[in-house]
């Protein structure tokens, strides 16, 4: 199977695209996710009161196996998209919304990839020999022949967590367009 070629990224209307808790000072970030909480309409809101400590622990680890294959990360934290498309995700939000981007846009040592979301991807101990990695670009042909496209052997969860495969995009230019957008709104 060839992998999509295309990334999508899910968001919140209000909010706009590309934003991300982890890139707001940890006030900031509490802040917005206990609003979140309070409001108990989003998937955000069921998120551990310890959420944010351990996306950062996380993310430091993704970057770290990233730079290691030879990833050249220009952001600390990462923007957020999925391999293809996984409309159920948009069901996260109260107005989801989502836009795409050619995977070719995306410089391959800017994209890293965790199949599936990176929270089970690098925390679960199952022995599934996709844990705890990190994948670039050039490496999906092989994943997805090996294991599958997780959209279509797993769309309602009952196989495990793996339900799409993450990208995490470290560069703000592939994206900028969309950032910008949201600033003029």
């Amino acid at each position: 199977m060839t992998p999509p070629d295309f990334l999508t990224h899910y968001y919140e209307n209000s909010a706009g695209p590309f934003s991300n808790l982890s890139m707001l000072s940890p006030e900031q970030a509490e802040q917005i996710l206990e609003e979140i909480r309070r409001a108990g309409n989003r998937f955000a809101s069921q998120r551990s009161s310890d959420y944010l400590k351990k996306r950062l622990e996380l993310e430091n680890k993704i970057r770290k196996l990233f730079e290691e294959k030879g990833g050249q990360p220009k952001l600390t934290r990462p923007h957020y998209m999925i391999l293809g498309a996984c409309p159920w995700v948009r069901d996260w939000y109260v107005d989801g919304r989502e836009l795409q981007i050619k995977l070719v846009a995306l410089p391959e040592n800017c994209v890293s990839f965790t199949y599936g979301d990176s929270f089970p991807a690098m925390n679960y101990t199952d022995g599934k020999p996709y844990r705890g990695q990190v994948y670039i670009a050039s490496e999906l042909g092989e994943l997805i022949r090996t294991y599958g496209l997780p959209q279509e052997w797993n769309p309602d969860g009952s196989g495990g967590p793996e339900r799409y495969i993450e990208a995490q995009v470290w560069d703000d230019a592939p994206v900028r367009e969309y950032i910008e957008l949201k600033r003029r709104k």
